[in-house]
Formats: C-alpha cells, structure tokens, sequence
C-alpha cells in the first residue's frame, strides 16, 4: 500500500465522521426530535444554542471541503505539495493534518 492509498483511506473516515456528524448537527438545529418548548425562556436558550449548531456546522462543511480537496489533491498527483510556494509539505504536517494544503511557512503567514 502506497502513503497516499493510505492517506486516501484516512480521508475517507475522516470524511464520513464529518458527513454523520454534520448530519446529527443538522438534525438538531430542525428540531428534528423535539419541537421548539412553548416557554419563552427555554425558546432563548434553543436558540442560543441553535445559534452555536449553527457555527458548528458551518465549521463541519469546511472541514469537509477541505478534505474533498485533499482527495482531489491525490487524484490529480498534486498532493503533498504546498499550494502558495509548490514545496513539499513536510510528512510529519501531512500525517497529523492530512488535508492540509500548505507548508507549514506558508501557513504561518497566511494565518491559517
């Protein structure tokens, strides 16, 4: 098994827990098992707390298009290579943050 086989099969986890997770946050903010309370103090804090899924799940279709991207990287042979100076991406970055599309200089100065 080649790293980027490897690497691929990480993706794809890393991808369907961020799919499963996005989905609990989506069904959560419908309300999907329980409608919103009658009182008005609960209904502030379900929206306060809607509010914080909300911001949640934005984050979670982030990630993920970061991790499609990475899957894209690896289909196109481009993988492993920072986008902003075409270095290579340290293995060490790559193992811990398999997605990531920078060095970690580039980074840095990108505020990533």
């Amino acid at each position: 098994m080649t790293d980027h086989e490897q690497i691929r099969g990480t993706l794809l986890e890393m991808l369907e827990d961020l799919d499963d997770r996005l989905t609990k946050i989506t069904d959560d903010v419908k309300h999907a098992d329980e409608p919103l309370a009658k009182d008005f103090a609960e209904q502030a804090t379900q929206t306060e707390n809607d509010e914080v899924l909300d911001h949640l799940g934005n984050a979670t279709r982030s990630k993920i298009e970061q991790v499609k991207q990475a899957l894209a990287r690896i289909d196109s042979g481009d993988y492993g290579l920072c986008e902003v100076c075409g270095e290579p991406i340290d293995k060490k970055r790559l193992e811990i943050l398999p997605h990531a599309c920078m060095c970690i200089k580039c980074a840095s100065q990108s505020g990533c």
